[in-house]
């Protein structure tokens, strides 16, 4: 039997330590330990790989949804329309502010929100739509974007698990009116912690964002009105500029591992991932749609494989949603991904024979 991960971070680390370390000293040595220069720098940079004019360092991918819907002015008794398959924050950062999430289903193929279901969610209190990236591959932007600008709707990127994916050429984070980023250690650019970011091209925007991650403040001790403190650390900004130069080979090492697993999945019982025409996937992901789903992914772990359910409960279903009245069967495309959809290993460092041997496995388990 041979143990596969699901991820492995520490085969990444290993070939970047001493550049990471050396990195982190510079800035224990300075000790402008929040914001400061690392911070500056890694905004820079990141702008410039988002195709944004800015980049807004913060506290982590959650803070980034939040202060995107405050600094557009999101307030109580607002309504956010975003699907229901998704990670919790998306929908959580919304009621945050006590405005209501509307979801919406999913598309069946790619998990991420449907164009075609938004106009019958939007109301006269709708303020802004969150199209999610899910799993490395953007949503539809163009017919988002199209109504949104009809409605009069803001329309903010959740692109936690799609940093560098892009769409006819425009990354994600870039077309949207901000696009908000997740750092959590296992993301495709992961920090040694939690740090996200928020990227705009807007600069009007990007002076409220930044107003607001220091509680509001500007000159020092005088507050303009009620922000947070969202402020990112020195050495994850650090970390994340050490990284950030070999992203784009981890995302091409996970593009090569996701095609020869949808090469060695064909004829077993498991749906591959479909990518959208003129998408570029990261695959934060690879998840496949599997029937059983369960027990499928209890014979990979009695043979050493590692996977993951994202998600097992669509959003709607759960407690602390259960005041917005959504019907438990009221999105049938994201019950069904919560019921089928298993994430395979697709790290960039996976080794070919391990690869191999989880399909082998997963064919075996999907014929029974």
């Amino acid at each position: 039997m041979m143990e596969v991960k699901l991820l492995d971070l520490q085969a990444q680390y290993a070939p970047i330590r001493e550049e990471i370390r050396g990195a982190i000293d510079e800035v224990c040595d300075t000790q402008a330990l929040i914001l400061g220069p690392a911070v500056a720098k890694f905004e820079k940079s990141l702008a410039e790989y988002c195709q944004t004019k800015h980049a807004i360092g913060v506290t982590s991918g959650t803070d980034a949804l939040l202060i995107a819907l405050m600094a557009i002015g999101v307030k109580p008794g607002d309504e956010v329309i975003c699907p229901t398959f998704t990670f919790f924050a998306t929908a959580g950062s919304i009621a945050r502010l006590c405005a209501k999430p509307v979801f919406v289903d999913i598309e069946p193929h790619s998990f991420n929100l449907n164009p075609d279901l938004l106009k019958a969610a939007i109301t006269k209190k709708t303020r802004a739509i969150i199209p999610v990236h899910l799993f490395g591959q953007m949503a539809k932007m163009q017919p988002i974007l199209e109504i949104a600008a009809h409605h009069g709707l803001r329309v903010i990127e959740d692109a936690a698990q799609a940093i560098g994916a892009k769409q006819t050429g425009k990354a994600a984070c870039s077309v949207g009116d901000a696009g908000c980023l997740s750092f959590y250690p296992t993301k495709n650019l992961g920090a040694f912690g939690d740090a996200g970011a928020v990227c705009t091209n807007d600069d009007s925007l990007a002076d409220r964002l930044r107003l607001l991650r220091e509680h509001g403040m500007r000159p020092k001790y005088y507050y303009k009105e009620i922000g947070g403190m969202f402020r990112m650390a020195a050495i994850q900004a650090a970390v994340l500029s050490v990284k950030l130069k070999y992203l784009d080979q981890w995302h091409q090492a996970r593009r090569r591992n996701a095609a020869l697993y949808d090469r060695l999945l064909q004829g077993s019982g498991a749906t591959t991932p479909r990518i959208d025409d003129g998408n570029f996937s990261i695959y934060n992901q690879y998840c496949v749609r599997v029937p059983d789903r369960d027990r499928v992914r209890q014979h990979l772990a009695s043979k050493g494989i590692g996977s993951e359910v994202y998600y097992p409960m669509a959003l709607h279903q759960q407690e602390c949603f259960a005041h917005l009245g959504y019907k438990s069967d009221a999105f049938p495309h994201s019950q069904r991904a919560c019921a089928e959809v298993l994430a395979l290993p697709v790290y960039p460092e996976l080794p070919e024979d391990q690869l191999r041997y989880v399909c082998s496995e997963l064919t075996a388990a999907t014929a029974k």
